[in-house]
């Protein structure tokens, strides 16, 4: 049998949050596949779907926290002084990263070749901002994912309703909390909200021998590691002072 655990539920559903995600984006972006330019709200709702599916993996394999996410994790950590899981977690969240950007290569693995263009192949894998401005790009970055914590500490909260609003369903209603936040604040950065979403596959855009590749450009990485680290910090803060 398999040993269930925190540190393998962290890591299997991140893998699964990554592939299902980086799935759709290289689904609308690279060339001759069915769902070529089907648009922003085909991504957004997949990356929602991918969320909820994620979590319910990370369940599975024994993470009740169902993080996925380090800016979640760091968060947690502010609010509950539970400090012991940040690295471990965020390790394994990273490396769920990178292997489900790995496997994401895999599936579309002739598609690559075919698409002429370097940037589209990198938006498959990390996000970019639509206008390159680096300091409104990273406040972008702190406000959605401070927003994205904030919200999905209320629907838990005791402060909400009896029990919390998420009472059973959580990953459904975090599910719906990406999509909002992605259609909302999502199109100027594309919505990383996720240091280990952006961090693992980026990585994998650099090590592996895709088709045609350009630059994996680490020049603007800080923005949506750091980005949301501080609005997931921000955002535990204020749930530890409201008592949430």
């Amino acid at each position: 049998m398999i040993a269930r655990g925190p540190l393998l539920g962290e890591f299997m559903g991140t893998f699964v949050l990554m592939l299902l995600g980086n799935g759709v984006v290289a689904g609308v972006l690279l060339k001759k596949t069915k769902a070529e330019n089907a648009g922003w709200m085909v991504i957004t709702t997949a990356w929602a779907f991918a969320v909820l599916s994620g979590i319910f993996v990370a369940q599975l394999f024994g993470s009740p926290d169902a993080h996925l996410n380090p800016a979640f994790t760091l968060a947690a950590a502010i609010k509950t002084h539970a400090w012991y899981t940040v690295l471990p977690y965020m390790a394994v969240q990273v490396a769920g990263a990178f292997l489900g950007a790995v496997a994401t290569w895999l599936f579309f693995y002739p598609h690559w070749a075919v698409t002429d263009d370097p940037g589209a192949k990198l938006g498959v894998f990390a996000t970019g901002p639509a206008i390159r401005h680096y300091a409104s790009n990273f406040f972008c970055e702190v406000l959605a994912t401070f927003v994205l914590v904030l919200v999905a500490g209320g629907m838990s909260s005791k402060l909400v309703l009896t029990t919390g609003a998420a009472a059973g369903l959580s990953p459904l209603l975090v599910g719906c909390l990406v999509w909002g936040v992605g259609l909302s604040l999502g199109a100027t950065t594309g919505y990383a909200i996720n240091p280990a979403r952006d961090l693992g596959p980026r990585l994998a855009h650099q090590l592996m021998p895709i088709a045609g590749k350009g630059t994996s450009d680490w020049a603007y990485a800080w923005v949506p590691i750091l980005g949301p680290l501080v609005g997931g910090a921000l955002a535990g803060y204020v749930l530890l002072r409201i008592g949430a």
